[in-house]
């Protein structure tokens, strides 16, 4: 598995535990906060790749 099959697998497995501690908890619960920075910062991450193969291509 490539980096970035394993990136999409963590965003993935991330999303569906912040499903499931929103549905648990409600939205305002700190640990579906603390669980929601942690899926922006694995988006962040893929964005930043994803980013940084198109940079060469536009230039």
């Amino acid at each position: 598995m490539n980096t970035n099959e394993t990136l999409n697998q963590q965003m993935e497995d991330a999303r569906q535990r912040l499903y499931d501690l929103s549905e648990q908890y409600g939205f305002a619960h700190a640990s579906v906060l603390e669980q929601s920075m942690f899926l922006d910062e694995l988006i962040n991450q893929h964005n930043r790749i994803f980013q940084t193969r198109k940079l060469p291509q536009l230039l």
